[in-house]
């Protein structure tokens, strides 16, 4: 993509709405959010201070938001943006964001700093400076359906498999059933056990869902990139297809951004309220526990812990169900020293996993969740995003540790009471 520096400013302009102008206006400068930014804490570097990495839009904001900005403006005393600003923070606003919003949660005046990472990335997504990689995952899933490339005969090929394994007929494309289910590629291609374990626990549960032929995605790499357009358009394709079947409810994945993306975000960006409720996976499995649908048999006693997805528990919501559905299955089950709404992010999330040029930073900053993991001395861990759960096992594999990540859906499939489908035991020894 070509760079286009003025069509960047007017859209870095436009995104500076009432929210954006009254935080920069309350913020007290007091780098609070620093100390809760693993960028910052894992290298000491302060460009990494999450409320710097707004610096291009603050400038702006001063200039066309505020008296004395304005003033600085009219006497040629104010240093405009410049390309170079451009060029010099882009590094900042992709590689060293997950926009995981910890830094929001501490700041003392209530200044959503991730917000308006979200926002600045529009400015920057316009004009041309985010990764290539980026570029390249927004328009696969705009041309293809999937940021990873992943195709309908991709997903077919490894529902057969499922069914191969299972007995199972998966539904496709099955009109009037009460659930879609989506997956996000990474699922598909690095963990198919996912859709394995949800296929066996809805057939236990009694489940009426299907999967879309049409929407079977559930990443928006347009708001990781930062373009309301894309990120309308991926969105658009899901609601459209989750009518169209006239199903109740769309189900989250185990993703955590897909999550935020579709739930939260999505309503806004097709600019009406949707005609089915979008519910996360875990929201479910909980659900249909508590009905005395999904009925579980035996535990797990060795120590475990969970890896908290940011999109899905700090801004998400999501605190209580992997917790109750733990509850059920471990004995072992011990909390990170910060964990729910404020544990510390994988460090792959917000697109930093699909920017090809962050690895090294990326890897450098998991050290944050290596001295999470090594103070609590468990060798398993949870979680609940196929993200999250990748970028975890190389940070695990890169820093030589002992310690296996597993997916929540996976694990409550394997203890179902009365499976008709032959799974093999886990060993946690």
């Amino acid at each position: 993509m070509e760079h286009d520096f003025a069509k960047g400013v007017e859209e870095l302009g436009r995104q500076i709405d009432s929210r954006i102008a009254s935080y920069f206006s309350s913020c007290v400068h007091c780098g609070l959010c620093a100390e809760a930014c693993l960028f910052y804490t894992e290298t000491g570097d302060p460009r990494y201070t999450p409320i710097y990495k707004l610096e291009p839009m603050r400038r702006l904001w001063k200039e066309q938001h505020t008296f004395w900005g304005k003033f600085a403006v009219k006497l040629g005393l104010s240093k405009p943006l410049t390309e170079q600003d451009f060029a010099d923070w882009e590094e900042l606003v992709y590689d060293s964001c997950t926009m995981c919003g910890r830094c929001s949660m501490v700041c003392p005046v209530g200044n959503d700093i991730a917000y308006m990472i979200r926002k600045e990335r529009e400015g920057f997504s316009s004009a041309g400076y985010s990764p290539v990689s980026m570029q390249d995952a927004t328009h696969r899933a705009l041309t293809i359906g999937s940021p990873m490339g992943v195709t309908l005969k991709t997903l077919r090929a490894a529902l057969a498999h499922v069914e191969k394994d299972t007995g199972l007929k998966i539904p496709m494309d099955q009109q009037g059933a009460d659930y879609m289910t989506l997956f996000s590629s990474m699922e598909i291609v690095n963990f198919p056990e996912y859709i394995e374990s949800v296929a066996r626990i809805f057939d236990a549960a009694g489940v009426s869902w299907t999967i879309s032929s049409e929407a079977f995605e559930a990443t928006n790499s347009g708001i990781q990139i930062g373009s309301h357009e894309a990120a309308r358009k991926i969105a658009s394709r899901v609601v459209n297809v989750a009518e169209s079947l006239g199903v109740k409810y769309v189900i989250s994945p185990e993703c955590g951004h897909a999550y935020t993306a579709l739930r939260w975000e999505g309503p806004n960006l097709i600019g009406r309220a949707y005609k089915f409720e979008i519910i996360h996976i875990l929201e479910l499995l909980d659900q249909l526990q508590k009905d005395g649908r999904l009925q579980l048999s035996g535990h797990i006693d060795t120590p475990l812990t969970f890896h908290d997805p940011c999109q899905v528990v700090r801004r998400g919501g999501v605190i209580g169900p992997p917790r109750d559905l733990l509850s059920k299955l471990a004995t072992g089950f011990v909390e990170m020293a910060d964990h729910g709404t404020m544990n510390w992010c994988c460090g792959g999330g917000g697109g930093v996993s699909a920017n090809d040029r962050a690895e090294e930073l990326r890897l450098k900053v998991f050290d944050r969740k290596r001295k999470q993991l090594e103070a609590l001395g468990v060798k398993t861990m949870v979680t609940a995003c196929a993200n999250c759960r990748i970028i975890l096992e190389e940070g695990i594999e890169d820093r030589e540790m002992d310690v296996e990540v597993i997916g929540l859906t996976e694990l409550v499939a394997e203890y179902l009471a009365g499976d008709s489908v032959a799974s093999p035991e886990r060993s946690l020894d």
